[in-house]
């Protein structure tokens, strides 16, 4: 019997099955005709082509009794099925296959009442399907009246679906019809399942597109009538509308761009009642009035420079020859780049305030940032915004609010800046400062990098002491040591007297002071290294002078040195001054406090007691270590002298009992005040000296030098003694102090003894 190879198709007894033509192995333009029987037999590769010879062993071993039918439906051949058959001795001879058959009958016929059950069910689900699928109605109305059974609705359906070769296998080698149908049912239900999860796929899928499409077309109207809006009434603009126009035209990096882009679709979806849409309306408003763009550059005048910088402050050679070194580096590199300057110096210095001068100088804004106090690394890198009141941190707020990138930043107070459980705003500070990172600035709360390399960053504080070492690393410290009589008064005639005038409203005819007054002021009711005190006298007089103005119509004011008093509030400040007489035991010493230097006495007696020494004056730890190497110090030099100290106590007292005491520079004048009590011999007052001391009786270097001057200075000090590791601080000093002082540098405790006329 003729044997003819089919692929892709489930081949079925009992019924009418369509096979494509591309399916059946025929020979080239070779067409069957109607009324002969062939055996169809499935393959198992359905891949297997005409010509294989190896498709005797990919074929399936049963097929089954078909008819020709001489009905063709769109290059479909139909065929009508008999029984199953099995088929031996395969030949193949030009292009036609041959084979020997053999009927297998069916077990277990099945109920016809059943059958009808069944594939009623089945009919009904395919038709309420067919109905919601596209086309689907034809095949409904003209192909499935035709059906009578399962076996007719599963071969229409293999034309369409695809089985697995497996199912197809077993489906054909089911010896039963009630499981052939069983199993024809089960498959049928699965894949109407399937076509039905895919067409549900397809119709969310078109809605979705349609929703899409919908919205695209509403966002796209609702543009148009905002620009024309906008035309009409342009502060009518929404909010989005203005973000969206401003991010057109900033200069953002890419990592900006995408952070704005996705807030603001966040944004548009938000509605304006919400909290989120107050939130990302103060963050996008942020985002899009920072200035982003790189100002060209543009060379700075020195001279301009040093001429703003010498109008607005007297003295600070230092400082100033230092910012102008700067701003020659800048010019030449034409970028902001060399060291961070930190301002060093007692308040009232001018620290501060030479930023203001700073920035003129330079044709830049100017804007300070407070840091005394802080204690929240958050306020160095601002909140993240995970909830409602997070701000920027104050470096970004700054760049904000002055409106540039580029501004002259004073951080001040660096030193007062305060670690806690919220985190370390010093360590927080070394991004903002370092060179090599601060191009890529993260605020939190902006969550995207900022560049903040062309911000000329100057640091200022009242000491170094507390400023972490990595912090200090990073900045050049540039010392302030504070201002001679000669400056201040040249400051206040200058600078203080008429902007005090000008505060009140005065002029100069208003409030005049006689030579001298201003140096008795100075002298007479202030006492610090800066010149804070003496505005606040000169805003005292001005406030009097205002008054008498006010009420005698016009009246000056002329000030005096002898009804200088009764314009000023408070008596004259008592200065320590050194004594006249002379006493063993009593050494003149220099220190350094937060207003500037100072001098203070150590004072050493012996008492009856047990060889112990008594130390009082609120002094630290430092100080009393001090006091101990002192003690031994002098037990080795003096040891003969020294042995009666063996019955007594050595009791040593810094006056000002109440107030606290501490550092590393008394240690020679402790020394010399012990030596000078066991040997008798009294040392001047007007010797001064500051310094440490080692065991080894080494005199090591302290800080604060110029400021210790001054003070000697002030208080009639003739003679000082500094450690010759200092002497380069020296140039720092004003001339005009070293002029009035003799200033002798020591290594040895045996040149200071010598000095002080014990040795």
């Amino acid at each position: 019997m003729r044997l003819i190879p089919v692929k892709n198709r489930a081949v079925l007894p009992d019924t009418t099955i369509y096979i494509h033509q591309t399916e059946v192995f025929l020979k080239d333009g070779e067409s069957l005709e109607a009324g002969n029987q062939v055996l169809l037999v499935p393959l198992k590769d359905d891949g297997t082509e005409p010509g294989d010879d190896s498709i005797q062993e990919k074929l399936f071993p049963m097929g089954v009794l078909a008819v020709i039918s001489d009905s063709v439906f769109q290059d479909y051949l139909a065929f009508s099925t008999d029984i199953r058959m099995i088929w031996s001795d395969f030949t193949q001879k030009d292009g036609t296959f041959e084979a020997d058959v053999t009927p297998i009958e069916d077990k277990e016929p099945l109920n016809p009442f059943e059958a009808g059950m069944r594939f009623a069910r089945l009919y009904d689900k395919y038709a309420a399907f067919l109905e919601e699928v596209p086309g689907g109605a034809v095949i409904k109305n003209h192909v499935l009246p035709k059906l009578h059974s399962i076996t007719d609705l599963f071969a229409l359906l293999s034309i369409w679906l695809s089985w697995s070769l497996e199912d197809r296998e077993k489906l054909l080698s089911e010896d039963s019809e009630e499981a052939r149908i069983a199993r024809m049912e089960s498959m049928m239900q699965e894949s109407l399942a399937s076509l039905q999860l895919s067409h549900d796929g397809a119709v969310e899928r078109e809605t979705e597109n349609m929703n899409n499409y919908r919205e695209s077309a509403i966002r796209k109207q609702i543009a148009f009538l905002e620009k024309q809006l906008e035309e009409m009434h342009p502060e009518a603009i929404s909010d989005t509308r203005l973000f969206e126009k401003r991010l057109e035209t900033l200069p953002l990096n890419e990592t900006a761009k995408k952070e704005a882009g996705r807030v603001l679709a966040r944004l548009k979806q938000e509605n304006e009642h919400s909290p989120e849409y107050g939130m990302l309306t103060d963050y996008m408003d942020f985002i899009t009035t920072l200035d982003w763009e790189s100002a060209p550059f543009s060379a700075i005048d020195l001279d301009r420079a040093e001429e703003v910088l010498d109008r607005d402050h007297y003295g600070l050679k230092e400082a100033k020859r230092r910012v102008i070194e700067q701003i020659a580096v800048i010019n030449l590199t034409k970028h902001v780049s060399g060291s961070i300057l930190l301002f060093v110096g007692s308040p009232g210095t001018g620290k501060t305030s030479i930023g203001r001068s700073i920035a003129e100088a330079m044709g830049r804004k100017y804007v300070r940032v407070s840091l005394g106090g802080v204690r929240d690394e958050a306020d160095i890198r601002g909140h993240r915004r995970t909830y409602i009141g997070a701000m920027p941190g104050r470096i970004m707020d700054a760049i904000h609010k002055c409106g540039n990138n580029h501004p002259v930043m004073v951080l001040d107070e660096v030193d007062k800046l305060c670690a806690s459980v919220q985190g370390d705003p010093a360590s927080a500070l070394l991004e903002v400062l370092d060179p090599e990172q601060n191009t890529t600035f993260t605020d939190h709360y902006m969550n995207v990098p900022f560049d903040l390399s062309h911000v000329f960053f100057i640091c200022t504080a009242n000491t170094t002491d507390s400023i972490p070492e990595p912090l200090l690393n990073r900045m050049e410290v540039i010392r302030f040591p504070g201002y001679t009589p000669v400056e201040k008064r040249e400051i206040g005639e200058r600078h203080l007297l008429p902007r005090a005038r000008e505060a009140v409203g005065l002029s100069a005819d208003d409030l005049t002071l006689t030579p001298g007054v201003m140096d008795q002021i100075i002298a007479e009711y202030t006492a610090e290294a800066g010149v804070r005190g003496l505005r606040k006298r000169l805003d005292a007089l001005c406030r009097q002078a205002a008054v008498r103005n006010w009420r005698e119509e016009g009246k000056s004011l002329r000030v005096t040195k002898r009804n200088l008093s009764s314009f000023i509030e408070g008596h004259p400040i008592r200065h320590t001054h050194v004594p006249q007489e002379q006493k063993a035991g009593v050494v003149t010493g220099l220190a350094w406090t937060a207003a500037g230097g100072d001098i203070l006495f150590i004072e050493a007696v012996l008492t009856d007691g047990n060889d112990q020494i008594v130390l009082t004056g609120q002094l630290g730890d430092v100080m009393k270590e001090s006091a101990q190497i002192a003690l031994s110090l002098v037990r080795i030099l003096f040891p003969d002298k020294a042995a009666k100290m063996k019955k007594h106590n050595v009791h040593v007292h810094v006056p000002s009992g109440a107030v606290p005491k501490d550092g590393p520079s008394a240690g020679i004048t402790m020394t010399t005040a012990l030596a000078s009590l066991v040997t008798g011999k009294p040392v001047d007052p007007s010797l001064a000296m500051t310094g440490e001391i080692t065991l080894r009786g080494q005199v090591t270097a302290i800080g604060g030098l110029p400021e210790k001057l001054m003070a000697a200075l002030r208080a009639g000090v003739k003679t000082v003694l500094v450690p010759k590791e200092n002497t380069e601080d020296l140039e720092e000093v004003p001339e005009e102090i070293r002029r009035k002082l003799s200033i002798h540098p020591v290594e040895t405790i045996e040149d200071v003894l010598r000095y002080a006329g014990i040795l």
